[in-house]
């Protein structure tokens, strides 16, 4: 089987990686495409998945709008002289759009019900909506639902063991302590209209954490000069031995945000936007959700004064893995046995119960 799949986001690598190995010792083909981002192309490299570059994208409506016709020319180009059997992306328009004038199937994965415009951009052309259970959109008949985390693609423990290494890496002795703050550079299109936190905030936070533990900051935009000696300079495949390892995450990416959910790391998110994703994980107890930064530093005290936090955490986290399927294997057999595994799942959804 010949397989395309299209990359706009460094955690799409992460979400299909495990799946191209696995289907690549099938015997089966891959052809990828990716956004011209340095993070993205450098997993890929990383991971020794060959790809061709679709672009840089845009910024602005209009300019977004006129990439979508430079994407789909990119995809189309490279899809006609590769003949694939299918399509699969993780809300991808341009892959949905040269699958349709193909006429192949596209598979296509979400869980940000936010991305409104995004989903009436590839729905129409796509023939199967995977998304997990926590999602809160109908998208229609086209959708199926999956018990699990996007995230447990590639941090389910049978696909990925933190390295000690990383303390080297950090320039810390072995398990000192330490956190992660994430800032955001509010440039996705779900990202327009919300916030997280101010500079002021910012600022006092990495000086109140620096009196109990090493900070670390990643960051999608320039930091100011006060905050640049606190930015983290590891490779992007560190970042999760980085997040597991850590005593703490606070930050504005969503993603992050429920990486560390999986990794059994307590996690504070801080941002307008919600997801049903985080919400569900929140219910859960495994990251905690907030809109602004209020409660923030009120939130910190509490889990500071809890010497059994991170033993509590991890013990949820355990009855999460217990309970979730294998989003690889599940994606492995559905797109190996497709379409006839999308009428399985349509008649016995608990099929996918298998894949445990």
């Amino acid at each position: 089987m010949k397989i395309f799949i299209d990359i706009g986001h460094p955690a799409h690598v992460h979400y299909f990686k495990n799946l191209i190995q696995i289907m690549r010792a099938k015997g089966h083909e891959f052809f990828v495409s990716a956004r011209d981002r340095d993070v993205i192309q450098n997993l890929l490299n990383s991971y020794n998945i060959p790809f061709f570059d679709r672009g840089k994208g845009a910024s602005g409506m209009v300019g977004k709008l006129m990439y979508i016709f430079r994407a789909d020319l990119s995809l189309w180009k490279k899809a006609r002289v590769a003949k694939p059997d299918i399509f699969l992306s993780f809300a991808s328009p341009y892959a949905a759009h040269v699958s349709w004038i193909l006429r192949k199937p596209h598979i296509v994965l979400d869980d940000t019900e936010s991305a409104s415009l995004n989903h009436k951009l590839y729905l129409p052309f796509s023939e199967i909506a995977l998304n997990p259970l926590s999602f809160k959109k109908d998208m229609g008949t086209k959708q199926l639902r999956f018990d699990s985390f996007m995230e447990l693609s590639y941090l389910l423990p049978d696909y990925f063991k933190p390295s000690e290494k990383i303390f080297q890496h950090l320039g810390i002795k072995p398990f000192e302590k330490y956190c992660i703050l994430r800032f955001v550079g509010w440039s996705a299109n779900h990202d327009v209209g919300q916030k997280g936190l101010d500079y002021e905030t910012k600022c006092k936070l990495v000086s109140k954490l620096s009196q109990k533990m090493k900070v670390y900051i990643s960051s999608e935009t320039d930091l100011p000069s006060e905050l640049k000696p606190f930015q983290i300079t590891i490779h992007p495949e560190m970042l999760h031995d980085a997040l597991a390892f850590a005593e703490l995450y606070i930050g504005e990416g969503a993603t992050t945000a429920s990486e560390c959910a999986m990794l059994g790391t307590p996690a504070i998110y801080i941002n307008t936007l919600s997801a049903g994703t985080l919400e569900t994980q929140q219910q859960m107890g495994l990251l905690i959700n907030l809109r602004d930064s209020t409660l923030l530093f009120q939130t910190l005290e509490k889990i500071f004064d809890n010497p059994d936090y991170r033993k509590e955490h991890e013990a949820r986290r355990q009855k999460m893995l217990s309970d979730k399927i294998d989003v690889t294997a599940f994606l492995v057999w559905f797109v190996e046995n497709y379409p006839v595994s999308a009428k399985i799942m349509k008649e016995n959804p608990d099929y996918q119960y298998r894949f445990k």
